[in-house]
């Protein structure tokens, strides 16, 4: 019987480790590969020119690879449901393989080309080769349900066996035991469209940073091996200005589209610290990127609208704003805040930012801000990072406004003191908002602050060449933060217990001076700056483009003390909110990262100032009774506090390489 495979090229845009491609060539008189390209999604809005660029560039990558193995790739245009019966008809083709896809919208298209397949007599051959495991393996072992919390993941994974090793390159031996029927109009009927055959406008489109393709993403890794001390010892080093730009031996976006095999990965990682570490294993640590990969993959494989608050029965229903200007200033990099400005900025140009930005501006779109919805964020992610992988990209939308997986809404990032602990100098700022590249150092977070004079000298006055702050953030953030205390208030009450009981209060006090991080040990990947609260030091209270004028000049500012006193400050304890620091004998009163109330007194203000005495206190029992109310909420709270922060260790103590990873 005449065996004629075809294979479906879809996220695994690749010839090493690719089971499915192996399949089509297992005993094949004639294969061909062919990759589909829907017009409609071309020109969807959904997809950016650089998201694009990369695409197609993976695919010449791919189809040059195949030229040298006598092979061409088949781009077709169209829907795969109309696609394929076409090509089986012309081809008669008896053999389809393809990798699986765990998202929902992929098993629900698959579906329908299996069941095509049959009606035609078609074989379909499917194989695993985009995650590392079995995705419905780890669901069985979580009693059919998938795991909510990385700590519960990790246990799960823990159990299973050592993925499968990958598969070697496809070779010339392999490719000569089929052929390829390639026409002479082969380029005309199945070559890969430009950026201006699908309505891109090319013209001052600058260089890529990502180049698409197999061999860009192998000569990475290789790079990326080289750097065997991270490896060997797990060392975690500072974030700093460098981490902020792409970098050489970057690879997520590659992982995204399958260019570079996570299982090919996990093994080199492997293989390299057993080799430098004298066989000894490695711990999941060592992997966490590609573990946070698999845990969104398998919290979304089963939830289609993994994606959406409504009918999402993992997410948090939060009431959000609608509020379409203040969208667009945040995704066109208007906010006023010049930290998040030029995140937004490095994304729509290069398509990629760093993993600690993506927090930053998150965090400023939903909770911490402009209390948008996360669906409005995950869109233009979705429009504008190569590596935007649709579970991860949702998934990591949900954790970072608290809207599931994650609950410690008190934590907020500070729009100027975090981008200022982790680049100092403001190089970050300058390179990305060159509007603002002759303010001074100590304005260049803050170029609302700057006197008139200094604005002057930059030839760039606020309001005018650069926007004022869009929100006062250090109101802003008080209020959402009042905001999520109320939803997850509610939703502990529905639960049956208020876990809410010890959420620490925000305390307005003198703002301390800046410090420098290189003596106080404060650095930017530290447990104190990797979340900086809502208005941490060095991050003064933004003025309201709308209702505060500008800053006065020198001359007319108020006295320092008073200046001082105005300005609201906290401090950071394990990566929680607190007051800012108080007396030394209240610093002992602290549990957890949490700080103490005060005892409780029943005798009210106004008693005590010599009005009307003080109602009885409640009897005894009730009071016994309130106490160990309270001690349990303690309890449980501190059991759930060492809970998230064993779950955030892979997120916040990152290698500088394996950042680059997460999608």
């Amino acid at each position: 019987m005449v065996v004629n495979s075809v294979h479906w090229f879809r996220k695994c845009l690749r010839l090493h480790d690719n089971p499915a491609l192996q399949e089509a060539l297992n005993g094949a008189d004639t294969v061909r590969c062919v990759y589909i390209l829907d017009p409609w999604f071309a020109g969807a809005a959904n997809v950016g020119i650089n998201r694009w660029r990369f695409l197609l560039e993976a695919l010449e990558d791919l189809d040059s690879s195949l030229k040298k193995l006598n092979s061409r790739l088949f781009v077709v245009r169209g829907q795969p449901t109309d696609v394929f019966p076409r090509l089986i008809k012309e081809w008669n083709v008896t053999r389809l393989t393809f990798e699986y896809d765990p998202e929902p919208y992929g098993k629900e298209r698959d579906g329908a080309i299996i069941k095509m397949a049959q009606e035609f007599g078609v074989e379909t051959v499917i194989r695993n080769s985009h995650t590392l495991f079995n995705l419905d393996r780890i669901i069985e072992m979580n009693n059919n349900s998938p795991p909510l919390t990385f700590k519960r993941f990790q246990t799960i994974v823990s159990r299973l066996e050592l993925p499968r090793r990958p598969l070697p390159t496809i070779t010339q031996q392999q490719m000569d035991t089929c052929r390829t029927d390639i026409a002479a109009d082969h380029d005309k009927l199945y070559s890969i469209p430009s950026l201006e055959e699908l309505g891109f406008r090319t013209r001052g489109l600058a260089a890529a940073v990502w180049r698409g393709g197999e061999s860009e993403a192998l000569d990475r890794l290789n790079k990326h091996l080289d750097k065997k001390v991270w490896v060997a010892n797990l060392e975690h080093p500072r974030v700093n200005t460098c981490s902020l730009y792409a970098s050489p031996t970057g690879l997520s976006p590659y992982l995204r589209f399958g260019c570079l095999s996570c299982r090919v990965l996990y093994y080199n990682l492997r293989e390299l610290y057993m080799k430098l570490r004298k066989r000894s294993s490695p711990p999941l640590s060592l992997f966490g990127q590609l573990l946070w990969r698999e845990f969104f993959y398998t919290a979304a494989t089963n939830n289609p609208n993994f994606d959406h608050m409504q009918g999402n029965p993992i997410c948090v229903q939060i009431p959000w704003d609608q509020n379409p200007e203040a969208l667009a200033k945040w995704a066109e990099g208007r906010t006023g805040f010049p930290w998040i400005d030029a995140i937004m900025t490095q994304l729509r140009q290069e398509g990629w930012i760093h993993h600690l930005a993506r927090h930053a501006v998150a965090c400023f779109l939903t909770r911490g801000d402009l209390w948008l919805s996360w669906e409005s964020g995950m869109k233009v992610f979705e429009e504008l990072l190569l590596d935007a992988d649709w579970s991860v990209n949702a998934g990591s939308w949900m954790w970072l406004s608290c809207s599931a997986f994650f609950q410690q809404f008190f934590h907020c990032y500070c729009p100027v003191g975090f981008g200022r602990r982790t680049d100092p100098t403001g190089d970050y700022i300058r390179r990305y908002v060159p509007v603002l590249k002759d303010y001074p150092t100590r304005y260049i977070y803050e170029p609302w602050n700057a006197p008139e004079c200094v604005q002057k000298a930059a030839n760039c006055l606020v309001g005018v060449h650069y926007p004022k702050p869009m929100i006062n953030h250090a109101e802003g953030s008080r209020l959402n933060i009042e905001r999520m205390k109320q939803v997850y208030q509610q939703l502990s009450h529905y639960r049956g217990l208020s876990l809410l009981a010890s959420v620490p209060t925000i305390q307005e006090e003198a703002e301390p001076p800046m410090t420098d991080e290189s003596q106080n040990g404060s650095g930017p990947d530290s447990p104190g700056a990797a979340l900086a609260d809502h208005q941490a030091p060095g991050c003064p209270a933004a003025p309201d483009s709308s209702s505060r004028p500008a800053p006065p000049p020198p001359a007319c500012r108020p006295p320092p003390d008073a200046a001082a006193a105005a300005a609201p400050s906290c401090s950071f304890r394990h990566n929680v909110l607190l007051p800012a620091p108080a007396p030394a004998a209240a610093a002992s009163s602290r549990r957890k990262g949490f700080s103490r109330k005060p005892r409780r007194s029943y005798r009210p203000r106004a008693a005590r100032a010599g009005g009307p005495p003080p109602p009885p206190p409640p009897p005894r029992d009730e009071q016994r009774r309130d106490r160990r109310r309270e001690q349990r909420v303690e309890e449980k709270m501190e059991q759930e506090d060492e809970e998230e922060e064993e779950e955030e260790e892979p997120e916040e103590h990152m290698e500088e390489e394996g950042e680059e990873l997460r999608q």
